[in-house]
C-alpha cells in the first residue's frame, strides 16, 4: 500500500474515532486491538494491516469500500428500527417527519423543530448528533430509494468537504440529497446524482446555505 493511500485510510479511521466521540484506548478495546499498536498505524510509525482493517469492518460495521477508497458510505444500508411510541430510548437519534428534499421555504431551526419528531432510532455506531429526515425521489436510486430514511449531521466547518460522500444541500429555493464532488473551479462544486438519467449540478460554494453529512442511510422495506 503506497503512503498517500496509507495516509487517506487513516484521515478516515480518525474520521470513524471523531464521530464516535472515543479516544484511542476506546476505540482499541471496540476494534480489539493493542493500543500501542493503534497509535503505531494512526502516525504511520507501521504499515496497515489487512487483519487490522479487516477487524475496523467486522467490529465496527464500517464499509470496506468507504474504509479504502472512499466510497460507499462509511457504515452503508441500515435496517431502520423505529420507536413509534414516541419516548425517546437511551441514546436514540430523533426521527423528523420532514422530507430532506422539500423546497426550503423553511431554514434549518423550523426543520429540526421539536413538533416534527416521530420517532427514534437507537442502532449502534450512530453519532449522538444525528437527526433522521425523509429522502424522496430516485435522483439518488439505488444507494437512496424514494421513502428511505438518511441521518444527517450538521457540518461546523463548510470548508471541510469529505468530497465523494453524500450531503444534503439547501440552496435559495430548495434541498437537494447529492455527492458532493470537486470542480475544476475551486469557487464551485459538483452535485451529482447516483442514477445516471439526472445531469451533474454545478454549483457556486457562496450559494450554499448549508451542508448536512448524510452517515447513513436506513432503508424502509415496507413489504408484508
Amino acid at each position: 500500500m503506497d503512503q498517500k493511500k496509507n495516509a487517506e485510510i487513516i484521515g478516515r479511521i480518525k474520521y470513524l474515532m471523531k464521530e464516535m466521540g472515543v479516544r484511542q484506548v476506546q476505540f482499541a478495546e471496540r476494534v480489539g486491538v493493542d493500543t500501542s499498536n493503534l497509535s503505531k498505524y494512526l502516525n504511520a510509525h507501521m504499515p496497515l494491516s489487512d487483519s487490522f482493517l479487516n477487524r475496523l469492518v467486522v467490529n465496527l460495521g464500517v464499509s470496506k469500500e468507504w474504509l479504502l477508497d472512499g466510497t460507499d458510505l462509511p457504515f452503508g444500508k441500515t435496517p431502520a428500527l423505529l420507536d413509534a411510541s414516541g419516548a425517546q430510548p437511551a441514546g436514540g437519534t430523533p426521527v423528523y417527519d420532514v422530507d430532506a428534499t422539500a423546497r426550503a421555504q423553511s431554514g434549518r431551526t423550523e426543520l429540526f423543530a421539536n413538533e416534527n419528531i416521530v420517532g427514534w432510532v437507537n442502532l449502534p455506531n450512530m453519532s449522538p448528533n444525528c437527526r433522521i429526515v425523509r429522502v424522496s425521489g430516485d435522483s439518488m436510486a439505488p444507494v437512496i430509494m424514494d421513502g428511505d430514511f438518511v441521518a444527517v449531521r450538521e457540518v461546523s466547518n463548510p470548508n471541510q468537504i469529505y468530497w465523494g460522500q453524500i450531503y444534503v444541500v439547501q440552496l435559495d429555493d430548495f434541498r437537494v440529497v447529492k455527492y458532493m464532488r470537486r470542480h475544476t473551479d475551486p469557487n464551485m462544486v459538483v452535485l451529482r446524482s447516483e442514477n445516471p438519467n439526472y445531469d451533474d449540478m454545478d454549483v457556486y460554494r457562496s450559494d450554499i446555505h448549508e451542508m448536512l453529512l448524510v452517515q447513513h442511510v436506513l432503508h424502509i422495506n415496507s413489504r408484508l
